[in-house]
Parts: C-alpha cells; structure tokens; sequence
C-alpha cells in the first residue's frame, strides 16, 4: 500500500518565546534580554516540521488552542507543509514556554500547560491512513497506544522521543521499535552514568535503543530482534559552532523518523539525523534553526 504520508508525528505543541541573555539569572535577579523570537515549538510538532523541510510528506496530530499562539503555530504549520487535518483545536490555552539562551547555546527553559484535550482513540486508522513511519512524545496516549499496535501488525517502524521521565514516556517505550532518549532520560530511569550502559539497560523495553548525548554524540544498542541486527557502539557527532540547542533533540527525531520511512541504512539514518540535530543548533530559536533538505545535502557533502 502506497504511504499517505511519510511520517505521522504524534504528540505535543505549544509555542515557544525565545529570549536571548548574556547569562542565566540568580534568585531575585532581574535581567534584559538582547533578543525575542516568538516561534511554535514541542516535541512531536518540532518533528513533524523538520520531516516536512526536508521533503517529506508529513503530518501532525495533537491539540493546540484557540488562541493567539495556536492560530499563530497552525499557520506555520502550514507554511512548512505539514498537514494539519488531525489538530484537535479547543478552550483550553496553547501551552506556551519561555526559553532563556545564552551566547554558548546554553539554556533553561519553563513551560506552562493546563490539561490538554486528548485526541479519540479512533482519531487515525493506519489502514486509511497509511504512513512510512511514526513518531511518538508521550503525549497524546488515547491515540498512541492503539495506534502502536495497529503498526506492530502493520510492520511499520515506530518511534519513541523520551525526553524526560514522565508518565507518558513510561507507558510507550514498552511499545515502540525504536526508543530514542535524552542522555538525562537514559540516566534518570536506568541509573547509568554512562550513555550506552543506559542504552543497553533499556534494551529490555525496545528491540533498538538510541540515547542522544549532545556534543559527544550518542549511544545505541540493538537486540537480536531489531531492524538492523544486534550491535552496539558510539556515533561521533558533527562539530559546529552551537548558538542555541532548544529544538536539536527534536529535529534529530524528526530526521530519525523520516530516514527510517525513506529505508536508509542503520549508519547512513544516523549520520542523517546527528547531521540535521547539528545544523539545528547553529541558529536561534527551534524552528529557525530546523535545516531543508538541500542544506543538509550540502553540509553532508562537505563532510564526506
């Protein structure tokens, strides 16, 4: 069966204000920023845009308000060409993060939600809706769980973005094929201080593991029953010049997802995701920095 879409992002999306600061600020302190960018933002939404950008039939499903913030995060969706027919819109706010980046690319970020409307069970059926991949954040569980098993016997490669410890991310890792995390995540739930003793560890809940570790890389494990085969080892990472890293674990999901909808390799997918992840962070703001697909053509070219 032909793919509807190459990537079906299942999840979170809020809005994002990105304030740039010479530094981090102490109890009580007061500072001015240097520069604002207003931009949306989340897990599965930062995904499903940067699938879209690099020329991949893309689509999203999770909520956004009927608001200011949600108006202003539809219409990029749709200025990046990602189908927008499964965002449930509603009452309740857009939820909406403040970012504080310093000149390192360093940064601390707040976010403010309130409960957000789920999405019915039977909001997609892969059978009329087929897609080449799925990505999941923990949110959105109403839709994500029947839909993981609608994949499994479909065959269709799913994957995990398990940021944080979280209910949402805990009940999902168990499901996908792919459980790809945060170095904070791998550490928080296993207890391993190192990345690809974490990755190991969680080997357990999925058959190919991937934990992202910034500037040095990541980590990845595979079982017996994994897509590419048993293995595991370090992936180097590219080194560019970081002015702001908010967005680059989505990105790099998002490229993960896609590559793995186009059938790419186990070395060549991680080459591709760690590449468009780098190029995120050399611009300010998640969305900005999100990389098209000519972009990291060239940038893999150079690096040949």
């Amino acid at each position: 069966m032909t793919s509807l879409f190459d990537v079906l992002c299942v999840g979170f999306a809020c809005y994002d204000l990105t304030f740039s600061v010479d530094h981090h600020l102490g109890p009580d302190e007061k500072g001015r920023a240097t520069g604002l960018i207003g931009c949306g933002g989340g897990l599965a939404a930062n995904a499903a845009v940067t699938a879209s950008r690099l020329g991949y039939r893309t689509a999203f499903a999770g909520y956004l308000g009927n608001d200011l913030y949600g108006d202003a995060h539809l219409a990029e969706f749709d200025e990046s060409g990602v189908d927008t027919s499964r965002v449930l819109r509603g009452d309740p706010p857009t939820s909406l993060s403040a970012i504080l980046v310093k000149p390192d690319g360093a940064r601390t970020l707040v976010n403010y939600r309130e409960e957000l409307p789920q999405l019915a069970a039977t909001a997609v059926d892969l059978t009329t809706t087929p897609v080449g991949a799925l990505l999941f954040d923990g949110h959105q569980r109403e839709l994500a769980i029947p839909l993981l098993a609608q994949a499994r016997q479909m065959d269709i490669p799913t994957v995990l973005d398990a940021d944080s410890v979280n209910e949402g991310t805990t009940a999902l890792m168990g499901l996908v094929e792919f459980l790809v995390t945060s170095e904070r995540f791998a550490q928080q739930f296993t207890g391993c201080a190192d990345s690809l003793d974490g990755a190991i560890a969680l080997g357990s809940y999925a058959p190919t593991v991937v934990v992202t570790a910034g500037e040095r890389g990541l980590a990845w494990h595979s079982r017996e029953d994994s897509r590419f085969g048993p293995g595991q080892g370090w992936f180097p990472p590219f080194a560019v010049e970081a002015v702001d890293t908010t967005g680059a674990g989505d990105a790099f999901h998002g490229a993960f997802a896609a590559a793995l909808s186009a059938g790419m390799g186990w070395a060549e997918l991680l080459r591709y995701a760690s590449a468009v992840g780098a190029l995120c962070c050399t611009k300010c703001g998640a969305r900005i920095g999100i990389p098209t697909g000519p972009e990291v053509a060239a940038f893999l070219s150079s690096r040949a």
